[in-house]
């Protein structure tokens, strides 16, 4: 999406009483959320045109209870502030931030998520142990999307 456009969607959203807009277009999804007295907005660029979602019958759980239990993991879910994408470490080949097991503290980097060239440190919202990793490394995640489980 042309940053014009994108900075004239932020501009109306702004000055009207719309307190939230989503447009998918060709070329991608823009979210812009306004909410005391900030604007958050969020892109995903389109998916590829190779990668065909799966149907949806396929990836339904086999019982209503099975997909209580998937959606809902025991503990504190870290999640993701924004739409972009997901990585563990801060390079390529480095060590990731957390594994299961690991002891964070409020306020430690547990991960990175890049959204329009810029890499965001997500930060651990509570203390505890990382008990579960919900995203894999390069994976496309959605806002509020849990992507750890700290118990």
């Amino acid at each position: 999406m042309d940053l014009r456009k994108l900075k004239t969607l932020i501009d109306l959203v702004s000055d009207s009483n719309v307190s939230e807009l989503e447009i998918t277009e060709a070329e991608g999804k823009v979210r812009i959320v306004k909410g005391g007295g900030a604007m958050v907005h969020s892109y995903a660029p389109a998916p590829v045109a190779a990668m065909a979602p799966a149907p949806v019958a396929s990836a339904a759980p086999a019982s209503p209870a099975a997909a209580a239990v998937e959606e809902l993991p025991s503990g504190h879910s870290v999640k993701s502030p924004m739409v972009g994408t997901f990585y563990r470490s801060a390079s390529p080949g480095a060590k990731s931030f957390v594994e299961i097991g690991s002891v964070v503290k409020e306020g430690d980097t547990i991960c990175i998520i890049e959204a329009m060239k810029i890499l965001n440190e997500i930060e651990a919202d509570k203390a505890g142990t990382v008990t579960q990793v919900l995203c894999e490394n390069g994976q496309a995640v959605e806002y509020g999307q849990a992507l750890f489980v700290i118990e």
